[in-house]
């Protein structure tokens, strides 16, 4: 028998289930790490504004916080969502300097109460972080599109053939 030993390595086991990580997590890590590297979530705190600023405990970057990380799971609900992220809702909100997540009550009051002047707000900043950092048509197509074409163009030569 061969064995392979580091010790750097430490394997632990124990009986106590723990969840696993959700595999969407790390997507929300890029995210917000860009998102802060290009200013955009400062200035989400700066500029995004609305009669209620605060809801108790939260402000609208907690809510935000919410949001991206549902959008970017992928689950579908948003109930599955909080399930699914139950048992990591701290390293979850660390990620966005925040402490708590929101309940589900207080993200739908949020949702509710949320004007059409702070989407706006909300639109016209990721437009202007858009505009700021445009992409070259070629870098696009080639990121996108260029080796789609190729394997489609590809598949439709041996199917005509």
């Amino acid at each position: 028998m061969t064995s392979i030993a580091d010790s750097s390595v430490s394997i632990q086991t124990s009986s106590e289930s723990v969840p696993s990580t959700p595999c969407w997590l790390g997507e929300v890590v890029l995210l917000v790490e860009h998102l802060c590297k290009q200013g955009v979530l400062p200035a989400i705190n700066e500029r995004v504004r609305f009669a209620r600023r605060r809801f108790g405990q939260y402000e609208m970057i907690d809510f935000l916080a919410v949001l991206f990380g549902y959008a970017i799971s992928g689950e579908r609900t948003i109930e599955a969502f909080y399930e699914r992220l139950a048992p990591f809702a701290e390293p979850f909100m660390a990620l966005f300097n925040r402490e708590q997540l929101p309940s589900r009550s207080a993200l739908s009051r949020f949702l509710t109460s949320f004007p059409p002047a702070a989407v706006e707000a909300l639109r016209a900043l990721f437009l202007e972080d858009l505009l700021a950092r445009p992409l070259t048509r070629i870098a696009a197509e080639r990121r996108t599109a260029g080796p789609s074409r190729r394997t489609v163009g590809s598949l439709r030569h041996r199917w005509d053939a």
